[in-house]
This record gives structure tokens, C-alpha cells and sequence, in this order.
């Protein structure tokens, strides 16, 4: 049986699942769904047209289910749905989807920090990590494992891949492939994300395929159409597979990787001048 604060305004309507704890002061609308085991705390809302799955928590002031916030959004706005064993600190925000017909989904195993804001029509993967002040902007997807930093904002349309590392501050307008790493400072991509793929399980022999495709993509020298070719036709198995099928269905192009600048070529006025006096005296 729920457990429901008498502070609490929980709708009729509203269907709340055994072993569930709704705190004081919490709203609970009409026609929400909520799985069992889940823990809304104080002040926590959850609005029409949300689908909770079991064991989520709510933490104060988080907001699931709100209304997109697009000057467009009709009367009749779509839905949210949640999975299972997801934290929601507090006050996260998540919009349902756009029209009738749309969807914000939410996978398992995710964490939201403080402030994390998810407009509508998103689609976030299993054990996503979301740290503080993260937004994402309407129809963006992310992959399972991704860990967005804090601050981090990611432009409308965008895709993050799986298991990527995107660095606190960053500023994303394109897709970030699956597996790297996004520096904060440049918003550019600097490597693999070895860290997390060791610590999701991949093996070496996957690390090393990771790494050839890498360089294919990176460092070659190739063409465009020359590394997709490449990519499909070398890596048809395994993690670096994943690549083909996530270049072939990007639209708004992708996030480079940050290069080391070239060596000078040019000395500078100082430098050049004291060579000249160090072979003068060598010649004297």
C-alpha cells in the first residue's frame, strides 16, 4: 500500500503503485502513473501524461512532466515515460513531448543532478549521468553510460553517444560520436573516453578496435565518404561497429577533435636576434 503525506494533493485520477512514498506538499495530477517503490519527496511534482516505472526518486522541488516550453506547444501536449531505479534530484525539470503524438523517454539507472533541465521530446538511454546545471534542448538523444558534465548545454537536434565523457561548461551544437571525450575548454573532442569504457567492461581487444577507428576517423587524412566506407568495410563486428551506423544518420555534422598546434615556423624578433649574437661569439 502507498504511503501518502496528508500535506500531499494526489488527483483520483492518479494511479500510485504499492510500497510508494509521496512526501508533504507533493502534487500528483490526473492520469499520472506511478510504479512501485518509488519515493516523491516534499514539494517534488509530477503533471499529466507522466509514466513512472518502479523504484524512482523524486527528490524536493523536481518537476517531471511539465509543459514544453515552445511558443507553438498546442493545447493537447504529448507524453513522458520513465523507466525503472532512476534518481531525479532537486529540481530537475523534464518536459513531456511536443504534440499529442510525442514522447519524452527516460531509460533505467539514470542520475540528474541538482537543476537538470530535459525539454521536450528527449531520449536518454540506460545509467545516463547528468551532473548540475546540465540542460538539454528539445528532440535531443543520449546514449547509455553517456556522463554529461556539469554546465553543460547541448543545442536542439543534437545526438550524444554512448559512453561518451562530455567536459563541465561545454557548449554542443553537433553530434558527439559514441566513446570519446569532449573537453570543457574548447567543446572539442580529445580522445577516447578510456576511463568509462574500462569501467563499463569493454575489454582490451575492444579498446584496441576503439583506437583503430579512432584513428581512422581522426587521423588519416581520409576524405569524409572515404572514412565511412573504411569504417563499414573494417569494423562490421564489435564496439567500433557502432560508428557506421551513427555517422550514416547525423544531420547537423559532428564534433572535431582538438589538434596540437602545428610547430612555429616563424621565430620570434627576440629569439631570432639572440641567435645571431650566440653565433657571432661562436665565430669569434
Amino acid at each position: 500500500m502507498a504511503q501518502i503525506h496528508p500535506f500531499a494533493v494526489v488527483h483520483p485520477e492518479a494511479v500510485v503503485g504499492k510500497d510508494t512514498e509521496v512526501g508533504p506538499f507533493a502534487v500528483i495530477e490526473a492520469g499520472v502513473v506511478i510504479g512501485e517503490g518509488c519515493k516523491i519527496a516534499a514539494r517534488a511534482s509530477i503533471k499529466r501524461g507522466t509514466i513512472l516505472g518502479k523504484n524512482n526518486v523524486l527528490h524536493e522541488g523536481a518537476v517531471l512532466g511539465g509543459r514544453p516550453q515552445h511558443l507553438s506547444a498546442p493545447a493537447e501536449v504529448g507524453r513522458l515515460i520513465v523507466g525503472d531505479n532512476n534518481h531525479f534530484r532537486e529540481h530537475v525539470t523534464v518536459h513531456v513531448g511536443l504534440t499529442s503524438k510525442d514522447v519524452t523517454t527516460i531509460g533505467h539507472n539514470c542520475l540528474l543532478m541538482i537543476n537538470v533541465h530535459i525539454a521536450h521530446d528527449c531520449h536518454l538511454g540506460d545509467n545516463v549521468i547528468m551532473a548540475n546545471n546540465s540542460m538539454l534542448a528539445g528532440h535531443v538523444s543520449v546514449g547509455e553510460r553517456a556522463y554529461i558534465s556539469g554546465a553543460v548545454g547541448v543545442h536542439q537536434f543534437c545526438r550524444v553517444g554512448a559512453y561518451t565523457m562530455v567536459g563541465g561548461q561545454s557548449h554542443i551544437s553537433q553530434d558527439i560520436p559514441p566513446y570519446v571525450t569532449v573537453d570543457g575548454v574548447t567543446s572539442l573532442i580529445v580522445g577516447l573516453n578510456k576511463i568509462g569504457l574500462k569501467r563499463a567492461g569493454f575489454s582490451d581487444a575492444d579498446m584496441q578496435q576503439l583506437k583503430d577507428a579512432y584513428r581512422v576517423i581522426y587521423r588519416s587524412g581520409l576524405r569524409w565518404s572515404e572514412v565511412q566506407a573504411a569504417l563499414s568495410e573494417r569494423f562490421t563486428t564489435g564496439p567500433a561497429s557502432a560508428f557506421t551506423q551513427f555517422f550514416a544518420e547525423g544531420k547537423r555534422g559532428f564534433v572535431q577533435e582538438r589538434r596540437t598546434p602545428p610547430k612555429a615556423t616563424l621565430r620570434l624578433a627576440g629569439v631570432a636576434e639572440e641567435s645571431k649574437d650566440d653565433e657571432s661569439r661562436k665565430v669569434g
